[in-house]
């Protein structure tokens, strides 16, 4: 982008690209029709991301595997995790260190998860999602630093980029100035922005979030029965603060709508970034998330004596009369001993794998109360170098998310003549406050849909507006469908997030959705594991463990009325799509008919489908119902 710092910018298209170096940073010089040159940079690792508190305890956590919670010869567990995304694979990572032997079983042929990313027939690239690291990443930065992989970290500058809607092709920026501490770094970024909010508009939604500074994370846990857009009305804060900033950061966050999405997500991000110079500071990685990130986590397991295992699908966990594990039945038939299990995979691929006795207690129904929320994942590939920014955009569109050229974000995806741009599609359904069910679409009924978004968006480069009457040509496109991602942090839920130790005395849970304090998302998921790990580790020294979660008062208040009635049993394990196991995946007829069969919900409409597709619905919704 320009190398001018005003709060508003017009960007021009590049028609030519040159590369250099200079103090160790990676620039990309473009020179457009006007003359002006933009230019794509990755900064340095920034300064004060190590040197926070919260970086130090998540380095401290790694440490104590390497010293108090490392297993004697006698003390060494063999752990089978169930689950190869990020959590699963942090967990492996810590527990291996800590002188055990994990064994992690991912049923896909691919590592990642919701992180997960293939090739299509072209070679390709595709991902499950567009990921983003920030400064305020405390376990996922200390996970970099020590698989030595930081230098696959493309920082960007530090700043916030909007698209602006009333300004068809322009944006605007919140600028964090070098030099300058945080939190006043976040206010004096929002106070130089004269585009977005008028000054009695901005001085009128600090007193609001006062409180989250000073009471902390007890102040924001209280939030959780509100939603953003009750927050506001409550508090007073001026209703262009919803359209201006919460839109975006609500769908950016968590891909719900503000009056869906409870405050404490908002007030957890925020928390984070207020407090933490460089906590918003953004970074992409340099390529796809198996090779860049996955693998060397593979590689930490596997040099520390552990296992990862891709192709295992579970079929059932196997009781003891103590409804402790016995051991793992997979779907070839084999069955996996072990003396600790942990399941790492998402809460409702686990709600349909809860074994019966287990749907009976307490603990475990809490899960009834989370489910999955789903997303779409767009990549467009164009005849051409659209106008872009080196950085995350927010759209602040009805239908889209956030968004990024890859192409000149990702040194692995550049490209000099071409876009591909890779889109959040988000509110995509009725419980994100979508008036819409777009993961029932089609896939072309989703591109046409973003395209007349774009065009609205980008007149002068996109549809029949653009100088040459035609605009950018769309070469191909991939929709990536997860339709049950990171959990729905929908108000009033995360009372009922569990603990990762459980009940159960040699079982224990992993993942983004488990109890831990930084939500739903590659943190989270990191963390989850790292807390699922310390678990086992801690018991297997005899060590007192943090314990079981409260639960709340309205469980236990049904607890006598319990039964495995009403949870999702699981399905047959061969030949499963990805989606089965709580992935995304670009959705051709047979993982449409899967999906049917576990969450007929998410395929309620079914235009353009085949009439066998349709059928397939309606005969999984009468099965449910009978």
């Amino acid at each position: 982008m320009q190398s001018s710092m005003l709060s508003s910018t017009r960007l021009s298209p590049p028609r030519f690209s040159t590369s250099f170096s200079k103090r160790g940073q990676n620039i990309t010089r473009r020179q457009n029709k006007h003359n002006l040159r933009v230019y794509a940079k990755d900064f340095p690792k920034p300064e004060q991301i190590d040197k926070t508190e919260n970086y130090r305890i998540a380095g401290d956590l790694s440490k104590r595997f390497a010293t108090d919670l490392k297993a004697s010869p006698e003390q060494k567990k063999k752990v089978v995790i169930v689950g190869g995304g990020l959590s699963g694979l942090a967990c492996g990572k810590y527990l291996a260190e800590a002188g055990h032997e994990p064994i992690v079983l991912e049923a896909r042929d691919v590592l990642g998860g919701k992180v997960s990313a293939w090739k299509d027939k072209d070679g390709d690239w595709i991902e499950t999602g567009l990921h983003i690291f920030f400064g305020a990443y405390p376990n996922m930065m200390n996970l970099f630093s020590e698989l030595d992989i930081e230098d696959r970290l493309q920082w960007k500058v530090h700043k916030m980029i909007f698209a602006m809607q009333e300004l068809p092709g322009e944006f605007t920026t919140f600028d964090f100035i070098k030099g300058i501490p945080a939190p006043l770094n976040f206010g004096l970024a929002i106070l130089l922005n004269q585009k977005m909010l008028t000054l009695p508009e901005k001085l009128q939604t600090a007193p609001p979030l006062l409180p989250m500074l000073i009471e902390g994370q007890d102040f924001i846990d209280k939030q959780d029965e509100l939603s953003v857009t009750d927050f506001m009305r409550k508090y007073g804060m001026p209703e262009r603060i919803n359209e201006e900033v919460f839109i975006s950061m609500a769908k950016a966050l968590d891909f719900i709508d503000p009056d869906k999405l409870s405050m404490t997500v908002v007030l957890t991000a925020m928390n984070r970034f207020l407090n933490e110079t460089d906590g918003l500071q953004m970074a992409f990685l340099d390529g796809n998330q198996p090779d860049r990130l996955c693998e060397p986590m593979k590689q930490s397991i596997e040099k520390n004596g552990g296992k990862v295992l891709m192709k295992q699908r579970v079929k059932e966990w196997v009781l003891n009369e103590d409804d402790s594990v016995k051991h793992i039945l997979m779907a070839n038939g084999e069955v996996i001993e072990a003396d600790e299990f942990i399941s790492a995979v998402p809460v409702d691929v686990m709600k349909r794998m809860c074994p019966e006795p287990w749907t009976k207690m307490p603990f475990f129904q809490q899960m009834k109360q989370l489910e999955g929320i789903p997303v779409i994942n767009i990549h467009l590939w164009f005849d051409r170098k659209l106008q872009n920014v080196d950085h995350l955009c927010f759209s602040r569109s009805p239908l889209l998310s956030v968004y990024a050229d890859m192409s000149t974000t990702c040194k692995e995806y550049y490209d000099e003549e071409k876009s591909m741009i890779e889109l959040v599609f988000a509110p995509c359904s009725p419980i994100a406050g979508g008036k819409t069910n777009w993961i029932a679409k089609s896939n072309q009924e989703i591109v046409d849909a973003t395209m007349k978004e774009l065009e609205r968006l980008f007149p002068l480069e996109i549809g029949k507006k653009a100088p040459d009457g035609v605009g950018a040509k769309l070469l191909k496109h991939a929709v990536v469908k997860t339709p049950r991602s990171v959990y729905a942090a929908v108000p009033g839920r995360n009372k009922y997030r569990p603990s990762q130790e459980t009940p159960i005395k040699n079982f224990t849970l992993a993942g983004d959705w488990t109890s831990q304090k930084f939500l739903g998302s590659m943190e989270g998921a990191v963390l989850g594991g790292k807390l699922a790990a310390e678990v086992v580790s801690a018991k297997a020294k005899g060590m007192k463990t943090a314990g079981l979660k409260k639960i709340n008062d309205d469980i236990m208040a049904e607890a006598s009325t319990f039964s495995g009635q009403g949870w999702k049993r699981p399905q047959k394990m061969e030949d499963e799509s990805p989606v089965v196991f709580g992935a995304g995946y670009v959705l051709e007829e047979n993982d449409e008919q899967q999906l049917m069969t576990i969450d007929p919900e998410q395929l309620t409409e079914m235009d353009g489908r085949s009439q066998a597709t349709k059928d397939a619905v309606q005969e999984a919704v009468l099965n449910r119902t009978r």
